[in-house]
């Protein structure tokens, strides 16, 4: 089952890079990190689709406990401010991209409506975080990215290391608590963070939008073709320890579904993430030229766990002896969502269309949250939204980013 699992939860960026051929006929370069050949870019996110928009922008490099060393960006005002407000504090917002995706996927749409922008011309500190082994996170202060060990994590290693450096960096510039945006793998790792108290200290509040956390109801066609066609963990079929979605094994396995009955690889967006309601193609087409990026096949592996056990736990190393020399017990420990604390103000914002996020599974996520402070707790439904749309939709800001800014602006 995990294969099916899986696939379901990463096909979004995985899928429609490998197999749907962007439409030329929108096409777009705004962003773009690629040369002629396919390698990257040297210029960074702040220089290809935040400064060529009238924004200062910084990058910044970030070490981890475990020597990952990682990139972050930073718009810290509005655009064209100048020197009127030099000096004024901003409350810093944090904002954490997804699986298999990296921090260019909140700057796709135009200034006026990607979520970065929108919050610097609101006053605010913007700063996006990139995880370990996306394109521009592939160094470490011992390890090449062509190692196997470079590869040896999962989002358990983003909870424990990466969301805690990034915080501990921005507090560290900026003296002020933080508020945190995620976005599918982006809300996982941060309220397994917060569960575990690693921000206690740092952080203001969170918005968590489509969030994954509880996976036993995704219903992707896709996910439930896979099912009925593979068997045994991820790890069997690849056997490598990085996850390349632009890898031969990779896209040979993924477009060997295609084939199947029932599979339409091209409506693959509708197959995977549910019906997005507004989405146009040249945004589309800028995804597609920009993503997707590479990660930890055990990551992966994870991820399948947490749909297959339906719980939120740590990484289950197959085995009850390994489990115990991991963890001092046969099983993996599960974090608990209600030990995140009753005061902390957060918004979850979900949508009805979400194959991914499914309603059932954020309504297990509201259960878990039934003891929190009811004025601290906001949450949005939107019917038509699905899983892209929060990131990508050409009306999010209107639907969505507006319900953060006022749901920020309140704990101010």
């Amino acid at each position: 089952m995990a294969p099916s699992e899986l696939l379901s939860l990463a096909s979004l960026s995985l899928l429609l890079a490998l197999v749907v051929q962007p439409h030329e006929a929108y096409g777009s370069t705004r962003g773009s990190f690629l040369s002629n050949d396919g390698s990257a870019a040297v210029n960074g996110i702040c220089a290809t689709s935040v400064t060529i928009h009238g924004y200062k922008c910084q990058e910044h490099e970030v070490k981890t406990k475990d020597g990952y060393i990682l990139s972050m960006q930073r718009i810290p005002e509005r655009r064209f401010e100048g020197n009127s407000n030099a000096g004024i504090k901003k409350q810093p917002i944090l904002i954490q991209h997804g699986v298999l995706v990296d921090g260019m996927t909140w700057l796709l749409n135009s200034p006026q409506q990607n979520l970065p922008m929108i919050l610097a011309d609101n006053g605010f500190d913007v700063w996006i975080a990139n995880t370990r082994g996306t394109r521009f996170c592939r160094k470490h202060v011992s390890l090449d990215s062509a190692q196997a060990e470079f590869w040896n994590w999962s989002w358990d290693e983003l909870v424990s290391f990466d969301l805690p450096a990034v915080f501990d960096f921005v507090f560290n510039q900026t003296q002020q608590k933080i508020h945190y945006i995620g976005h599918s793998l982006g809300t996982l790792i941060g309220l397994a963070s917060f569960s575990e108290g690693h921000q206690a200290d740092t952080l203001k509040s969170a918005a968590f939008l489509s969030p994954i956390a509880y996976l036993s109801h995704m219903n992707t066609a896709l996910g439930m073709v896979a099912a009925k066609a593979f068997v045994g963990e991820i790890t069997t079929w690849f056997g490598v320890a990085e996850f390349n979605p632009k890898g031969q094994k990779a896209s040979a396995f993924l477009k060997r579904l295609c084939n199947y009955p029932g599979v339409d690889c091209y409506d693959l967006l509708t197959a995977i993430t549910g019906k997005n309601c507004c989405l146009n193609f040249s945004t589309v087409d800028l995804f597609i030229k920009n993503e997707p990026q590479s990660t930890a096949t055990k990551n992966m592996v994870h991820l399948a766990q947490t749909v297959r056990d339906g719980v939120i736990a740590k990484y289950n190393y197959g085995r009850p002896d390994y489990n115990r020399m991991h963890y001092g017990e046969a099983k993996p420990p599960v974090y608990n969502i209600s030990a995140i604390p009753r005061n902390l103000p957060i918004f979850i914002s979900y949508g009805g269309q979400d194959a991914l996020s499914d309603v059932k599974d954020v309504l297990l996520l509201l259960d878990s949250l039934k003891f929190h402070d009811e004025d601290k707790l906001m949450v949005q439904f939107i019917k038509d939204y699905a899983h892209a749309d929060f990131i990508m939709g050409t009306n999010a800001k209107d639907i969505v980013y507006n319900q953060v800014l006022r749901f920020f602006k309140n704990q101010q």
